[in-house]
């Protein structure tokens, strides 16, 4: 979801802080306790706190009444007024004056109106009307014990003060309960006659369950001393490593293209990128094509070096692992920083003299944050733990495909890169379709199995599904009830142009006959796919139909990721109708055997041999390891048929990559994406500035040809049907939560075509805040933090909210959710581990939690997101719904709970969204 921008944000905001600045100052010679923070307070636990007033000018000043503002929409804070004659209590952030001026008469006047103020403001929404029995005379802090004996009223607003006089005092006594874990803040109201003065009342409540996950250490980052520190007279001595371990032995032809010299003092020295390279100002076109690409290219190599050198550090003992060694790289699992079998590192010994020595060092293996090195042979037998400084070094390997790439697809030109005029081809294939199947298909299309058959399980993952595997077979057509079926079209002759998947909806099958077509070769063919529209069903379907329908065909199936180009072999492999030594999965060389799927690791094996591979008729491999071919002398042409999934998330030279192996005559582009979703990743913000985060799936649906066009195509789903196919019909969400984002990025045409029995099982859930509506947005104002090593955040709340939702669906009386159907998704490493700690606690383990990659390809039947305040337009759609909890929420959304339909009851810790400030954003 995208942050929503709301019209005068800034101004508002400005304006907002200016007038708090204000209110928050002392006014009329009144001066108010400065220091109003709590501090920590365990949940249900309480703390007192007694804010003092004092007139220090020559005129008596009335205090009209204390109020609070209502932000806690927990009511934490209360108050409470001390008779006459009593002191401070001990629990006190500012101390007592000597001369005590706080006369009966003030006392009095706060008490005088007790009973009718109690009763008139107990329908008021400001504060927590929680009585007290008159016997109740205890003052407890927060340990609950008794601190000091006094006879107190509990008030849900102090009665009016009355007047001041000159050089008088008076206080106010706050009582925080602890009820939400979290940050609070709420805002008091001093009302005197010609002014008001206000305090911040902020607290941190903590649960019991946040000590089994507070940081065991405090953090502490390594990093290498600066280059500067170091004496001129230093000179390394750089002995020669062992070469690049590689499974694979293959020319190594890939030109350098090393990054201009030029280009990175501008970048390092923040001059104009403009004065290096004018072209990028330019729109793209044919004649700057490769010139902008290449410099974008190298602006995101230079960010990625700067990026890798806040990671090196310094002083560290490697371990042994038998004849090698072991480098612990905190962070590691989450990427930061990025590491592959293959990488090169540079290990520096302590200078001695003026002098270091410099061993170059490669990674062979990675477990966790574990790698494991291959060193100089006489280094690793002599290293006696001595400490030693790490640079990591950037891996250029994609960025040198990439600009490879860039020289090659020149020559597919304007046809594919900027395509204008639509010229029809000869049909690749002729013949009639089975009608028949057709129609039997269609007549099946609401039926329960086929609304189950066509979800797309995992867009990009692995063979694990949820949702329960009895429930929602992978694919329909190749269960056993159809093997017979299958048997029969096991070689191409005895098809009769058939769908191998019969229960595709129109727009599917409308998709695949016009790949197979080919009307329009060679400009791409988009399959415009939305989630859980069945996009990786169809490109299945349009790969075997091409397959058996073109002997001659050869195809190249390629993924930005390598969990998306499993998944497609995966589907492919469970279709059952290719013949052995058909198909190949090509993988990085870095790549590890161990966390490749049992079904798909056959293919790989035949992969390992890319001269081999190429002979095959159906290759799958990621767009970056798809430049291999380059490196064996693969002529331009050889392949027919280029698949691109996912095409949305690779950045364009990426795309290149494959097809530039394509010809520019014969050819067929096929790029399924969706370009609402998730696009590249790019982290130069110049990069980005200059365009390399747009996808060339979405560049080209910006252009004439691919436009939304309603008055031309409307009865084609809007686009034209020869070059666009938008999948619309969903078969995973419920309606609820299909209808924001069908109104946000799909002009509301996604239809709901879910399975009934799945999606609507949760929808009488007890703590559901609004039955019917399986959507709850729970707000926390947690805190971050980190520890030992780790870059990585972590928030105790957020996890402990988790936890609490979790027992709540696994233990529900009228609903309970099997614990192996729930995920848990969180961004952050730190946060997974944290929340795992938690969950074994309460005998939980087979609840899975992890990041964003590793729920792709699975379903669950309840996610939980605990992540930072991105979601916007969700947090809108569930406030106007009711479907908000949790804390209080921001100034800016607080008008829209007067406008929704009520919102949740608090008390039930459910799904974490933290919509407060002061969080730490994490890098990608």
């Amino acid at each position: 979801m995208t942050l929503v921008k709301r019209r005068d944000a800034a101004p508002v905001h400005e304006a907002t802080h200016f007038y708090g600045t204000i209110l928050l100052k002392n006014k009329g010679d009144i001066e108010v306790t400065q220091v109003t923070h709590f501090g920590t307070l365990k949940e249900g636990r309480s703390k007192t706190m007694v804010i003092w007033i004092e007139n220090k000018g020559d005129i008596p000043q009335n205090l009209v009444s204390c109020k609070l503002a209502g932000w806690d929409k927990s009511k934490q804070f209360r108050f409470q007024m001390l008779d006459k004659d009593q002191m401070c209590p001990v629990v006190s952030f500012v101390s007592v004056p000597e001369k005590e001026n706080s006369s009966d008469e003030n006392i009095n006047s706060l008490n005088s109106h007790t009973k009718n103020k109690t009763s008139q403001m107990s329908e008021s929404s400001l504060v927590n009307n929680r009585g007290i029995s008159p016997g109740d005379c205890t003052c407890k802090g927060e340990n609950g014990e008794k601190d000091n004996i006094l006879s107190r009223k509990q008030m849900t607003e102090p009665e009016p003060g009355g007047l001041v006089p000159p050089g008088g005092k008076t206080f106010i006594v706050v009582i925080c309960d602890g009820k939400n874990p979290g940050r609070c803040k709420e805002l008091l109201l001093l009302c005197f006659s010609d002014f008001l003065i206000g305090r911040y009342l902020e607290v941190n409540v903590i649960s019991g369950e946040e000590s089994l996950i507070a940081a065991r250490e405090p953090f502490s980052w390594k990093k290498l001393k600066s280059s500067q520190a170091l004496t001129s007279a230093k000179t390394t001595v750089v002995v020669t490593a062992q070469k690049r371990n590689s499974r694979r032995q293959l020319p190594s032809f890939l030109p350098q293209y090393p990054i201009p010299d030029r280009l990175r003092k501008c970048v390092e020295q923040k001059i104009d990128i403009l004065t290096f390279q004018p072209l990028l100002a330019e729109l793209l076109n044919m004649s700057n094509y490769k010139e902008k690409f290449s410099t974008l290219l190298w602006l995101e190599e230079i960010y990625a070096e700067m990026e890798l050198k806040e990671y090196n550090m310094s002083g560290i003992i490697l371990r042994r692992n038998g004849d090698l060694l072991v480098l612990e790289v905190p962070g590691l699992a989450e990427g930061r920083p990025s590491l592959y079998a293959g990488d090169k590192l540079i290990l520096k010994t302590q200078e001695y003299n003026g002098h270091a020595i410099e061993y170059i060092s490669y990674v062979t293996e990675i477990h966790e944050e574990d790698v494991t090195l291959k060193i100089n042979p006489e280094f690793e037998q002599a290293y006696n733990f001595e400490p030693m400084d790490v640079e990591f070094t950037y891996n250029r390997t994609t960025s040198r495909r990439c600009h490879f790439a860039l020289e090659h697809v020149i020559h597919l030109g304007v046809k594919v890169l900027f395509p204008e005029e639509i010229i029809l081809q000869s049909p690749q294939v002729t013949g009639n379709w089975n009608h028949a199947q057709d129609t039997k298909s269609s007549g099946q299309s609401t039926s329960k199995k086929n609304r189950k058959t066509m979800t797309d399980q995992a867009e990009h993952g692995t063979e694990e599904r949820r949702v329960g595997d009895k429930d929602l077979p992978v694919l329909a057509p190749f269960t056993a009830e159809m093997s017979d079926w299958v048997d029969e079209i096991q070689t191409p002759k005895a098809r009769k142009m058939e769908f191998f998947n019969p229960v595709l909806n129109e727009n599917q099958k409308l998709a695949v006959k016009r790949i197979l077509s080919g009307d329009c070769r060679p400009l791409p063919y988009i399959l415009f796919g939305p989630p859980g529209t069945g996009k990786t069903v169809t490109i299945i379907e349009a790969v075997l139909q091409v397959h058996f329908a073109l002997p001659d065909s050869r195809i190249l199936v390629c993924a930005p990721s390598n969990s998306a180009a499993d998944l497609v072999c995966l589907r492919l492999h469970e279709s059952k109708v290719l013949q052995p030594a058909t198909m190949v999965r090509v993988n990085a060389t870095c790549r590890f055997e161990e966390i490749v799927i049992d079904a798909v690791k056959p293919y790989c094996r035949d992969g390992e041999d890319i001269w081999k591979a190429s002979r095959f008729r159906i290759i799958i491999t990621t767009c970056s390891s798809s430049g291999l071919f380059y490196q064996i002398g693969v002529r331009v042409g050889h392949f027919t048929h280029v698949f691109v999934d996912e095409a949305g998330q690779a950045s364009e030279p990426e795309c290149l990559i494959p097809l530039g192996l394509m010809s520019d005559i014969s050819g067929q582009i096929v790029l399924a994406g969706d370009p609402m979703q998730l696009g590249p990743v790019i982290k130069s913000r110049l990069a980005m500035a200059y365009g390399l985060n747009v996808s060339f799936l979405e560049r080209l649906m910006s252009r004439p040809a691919y436009q939304r066009d309603e008055n031309a195509f409307g009865a084609c789903g809007a686009h034209n049907p020869l070059l666009v196919t938008k999948l619309v019909k969903n078969y995973r969400s419920h309606e609820a939560l299909l209808m924001l984002p069908s109104r946000l990025f799909y002009h509301r045409e996604l239809e709901v075509c879910a399975d009934p029995t799945v999606v609507t099982s949760l929808l009488g859930w007890e703590k559901l805040p609004k039955k019917g509506f399986p959507l709850i947005f729970h707000g926390v104002r947690g805190s971050e933090a980190r520890e030992g090593k780790s870059p990585s955040w972590f928030n105790p709340a957020e996890a402990v909210q988790v936890l609490r939702y979790c027992c709540l669906l696994a233990h529900s009386i009228s609903s309970q959710v099997s614990a192996s159907d729930i995920g848990v998704i969180t961004p952050y490493r730190k946060q997974v581990e944290k929340i795992r700690i938690l969950l074994r606690n309460v005998d939980l383990m087979d609840i899975k939690v992890g990041s964003v990659e590793e729920f792709q390809g699975q379903e669950y039947l309840v996610i939980i997101i605990s992540t930072d305040p991105c979601f916007g337009a969700l947090l809108e759609y569930s406030i106007t719904n009711g479907v908000y909890m949790g804390c209080d929420l921001p100034p800016a959304l607080q008008s829209l709970q007067n406008c929704g339909e009520g919102v949740a009851d608090p008390s039930y810790p459910v799904v974490p969204e933290s919509t407060g400030p002061e969080k730490h954003q994490e890098p990608s």
